[in-house]
This record gives structure tokens, C-alpha cells and sequence, in this order.
């Protein structure tokens, strides 16, 4: 009788084992390698927008990042520019300054070429007090606020913010499933172009840091912009 006890006992805790390791199976998710990282990008059309001449120097260094550093980010050449026509340096203080804003927006319509779009750049007006400055531009006809605020500690954020929200709404008005993300401000700010489903990719398989694109709400957090 104590030997059947003793069997069905260990017969319910090997079950029991059993269960526990699928569960964990089932939670566990493998990390992909950056070959497979960079096969992944490149069936998501991420690529699309890279020359040809400057795809296999993209996917390398893709490729590399991830391997070494688990980073999302690809070839970038000496004047600050990437290969891949997604990635964008946006020094914040330079774009909030005089002739930044315009000299950005030349510089991003690469991207709205590659995807068959329009970015007219027109009407810049700037009204400047002690306090206060004023700074509208349009793009395609329609007006949109670089800044309208007191100055403050955040000039430079939100300028950088204002910058995404009028190119992600013209990309919205032409019909794009493409969005910019912010990245960093500062001197070393720093945007991405990607589709809703590029993005998850990067976000399921990158770190949740500050060195990653975001949703500009998620962004956002941390900043308090009425101080």
C-alpha cells in the first residue's frame, strides 16, 4: 500500500514537472540572431527606401549592432547621414535656431522622394520678443507651429517634437503608413522612419531604452513642459 502511495505521488509530481517546463517553453521566446534581425527588416520592406549601391554596408552594420551591442541602428557616413534614408540626426538646438527648421525639412524630404511624396517647403514667419517667440512655416500649403511659447526649459523638445508632428501629419495626409519616431533631443537628437509594423518588430526585439524609437506619447513621459 506504501508503494502504490509512494508511485502515484511521484507519477503526480512528474506530471506536474512536465507542465511547468511547456509553460515556460511557451513564455520563452528566442533571441534572434542579426542575420536573422536584418532577414526580418528586409521582408518588412524596411530596406525600401536604401540605395542600392548602399544595401549590402545597411544590412552589415545592422546586422553588427545588434550582434555586439543589441542596437537598432545602421551605416552612418562621415556628414551624419545613414545609408538607409530612415535614420535622421536632428541637433534640437540647430533646428530651434533661425534657418533650422527649413534646412531639416530639405534634408528629411529625401525620405518623402524615396516614398513618391510632396514636402513644399513655404510662408516661414518668425515673431520674436524677450519672452516669447512665434515661428510658423507651411508644408503643402498647410500652416503648421515650429514653436508658440514662452522660452523656457524645453525649447529645444519641444521645437524637435513640433518637427515630427508636422511631418507625421503630412505623411498621414498623403495617405503614407510611414511615421517618424523620436529617438534622443539635444545635440545629438536623432529620428527613425518606420511603418506601425517595423516598429513592433523593434520594439519586441530591441530594448525598451532611451537609444530606441518610441511613440511620441511614450516619449513624452518625463518631461514636464509647463515648467
Amino acid at each position: 500500500m506504501i508503494f502504490v502511495i509512494g508511485f502515484l505521488f511521484f507519477f503526480a509530481f512528474r506530471i506536474y514537472a512536465q507542465k511547468n517546463e511547456k509553460g515556460k517553453s511557451d513564455n520563452y521566446i528566442k533571441k534572434l540572431s542579426g542575420k536573422e534581425i536584418v532577414s526580418k527588416l528586409n521582408r518588412l520592406n524596411f530596406f525600401n527606401l536604401t540605395d542600392k549601391k548602399d544595401l549590402k554596408i545597411s544590412k552589415e552594420d545592422f546586422e553588427k549592432s545588434y550582434n555586439e551591442l543589441s542596437f537598432f541602428e545602421g551605416y552612418m557616413r562621415d556628414d551624419l547621414s545613414f545609408t538607409d534614408n530612415r535614420f535622421y540626426v536632428i541637433d534640437s538646438e540647430t533646428l530651434f535656431e533661425g534657418g533650422g527648421l527649413t534646412e531639416y525639412l530639405e534634408i528629411v524630404k529625401k525620405s518623402f522622394d524615396k516614398l513618391n511624396l510632396k514636402l513644399l517647403i513655404s510662408d516661414e514667419f518668425e515673431s520674436q520678443s524677450d519672452k516669447h517667440l512665434l515661428h510658423k512655416i507651411k508644408l503643402n500649403g498647410k500652416e503648421y507651429i515650429a514653436f508658440d511659447n514662452d522660452f523656457g526649459n524645453y525649447d529645444w523638445t519641444i521645437a524637435y517634437l513640433n518637427f515630427i508632428e508636422m511631418l507625421n501629419d503630412q505623411l498621414k495626409i498623403q495617405g503614407s503608413d510611414e511615421q517618424f519616431y523620436p529617438i534622443s533631443s539635444g545635440n545629438d537628437g536623432k529620428i527613425v522612419l518606420l511603418t506601425k509594423e517595423q516598429f513592433e518588430f523593434v520594439k519586441e526585439n530591441y530594448p525598451n531604452d532611451y537609444n530606441h524609437p518610441k511613440e511620441i506619447v511614450d516619449w513624452k513621459d518625463g518631461f514636464d513642459f509647463k515648467n
